[in-house]
């Protein structure tokens, strides 16, 4: 969402490698003068953009800066869930560690002039009642693409990686989030690209990215953002497109979402399960 905060246009240098797609519904970036990272989606969907890479990965626990509380509902220090999720000890990073690519779309440049960093470490959630300014806006049909290395995503019981964007509930009404919706789509080797259906247009939002308010917030609480049942955000499994593994991630916003709630934007990525080297 858009809350006024006004930025200088964010110019990007075009990142000229070809990447084609398995998109069956995410919609096009279409910043003029930006080459996308390629994309056979059935309606055209790029990865593309500019790279931004970090040159410093931000580690575990680094903090993105600056956000709105909420509350804490984990003890202290509270560990990453079960089933075979690598521990934060045993992984350099489980949040993603850089920006391969983007390719802002029209509309509102919130937070782009503090790309990568912005969208680099854990979440910084406003909980349910308000929505966290420590994002970046995709833009309407705006594509970012985030890298994990070291580390990579793989398949495990239950949920695998976590997106947060900055979601809350109207009024303290769960079915009725300010919901800003966006395709997600992983990739092990930034080629062939698989995507999460998104489609809904009404609540609930099935496996779209952009419905469910964030919690975890590293400066306010303790709350983790690696556990999908405390962490808030939309989780995703990778079962659930037939992939065992992936170290991309892109998020394409909802061309046909506008107005105010109509552009995507992020505040970061976790990994629920990882693989370290």
């Amino acid at each position: 969402m858009f809350f006024g905060r006004s930025f200088a246009a964010f110019s990007v240098l075009v990142l000229g490698v070809a990447c084609s797609g398995t998109a069956s519904d995410g919609s096009a970036a279409g910043a003029a003068g930006s080459e996308s990272l390629g994309g056979s989606s059935a309606n055209g969907a790029g990865a593309g953009g500019a790279e931004i890479n970090s040159a410093g990965a931000n580690e575990a626990g680094a903090n993105e800066g600056g956000a709105s509380g909420a509350p804490d509902t984990t003890p202290e220090g509270g560990q990453a869930g079960e089933g075979g999720a690598a521990s934060a000890e045993t992984c350099a990073s489980r949040f993603a560690t850089s920006v391969v690519s983007f390719t802002p779309g029209a509309g509102p440049t919130t937070g782009q002039d503090e790309l990568p960093d912005i969208v680099l470490g854990p979440p910084k959630g406003g909980g349910t009642a308000s929505g966290s300014l420590d994002v970046a806006t995709l833009g309407n049909g705006g594509v970012i693409t985030l890298g994990f290395a070291p580390s990579s995503i793989v398949d495990r019981p239950g949920p695998d990686f976590i997106v947060f964007e900055n979601p809350f509930n109207v009024g303290g009404d769960p079915t009725k989030p300010f919901a800003e919706l966006g395709t997600v789509s992983v990739s092990e080797d930034g080629v062939t690209w698989h995507d999460f259906p998104c489609t809904a247009t009404a609540y609930p939002y099935g496996m779209c990215a952009g419905w469910h308010p964030v919690l975890a917030n590293a400066d306010t609480n303790h709350i983790d953002p690696t556990d999908p049942a405390v962490a808030g955000g939309d989780d995703f499994d990778l079962a659930d497109i037939g992939v065992s593994e992936a170290r991309f991630v892109r998020i394409t916003d909802r061309v046909d979402q506008t107005g105010l709630a109509g552009t995507f934007d992020l505040d970061a990525v976790s990994i629920v399960h990882a693989e370290c080297p």
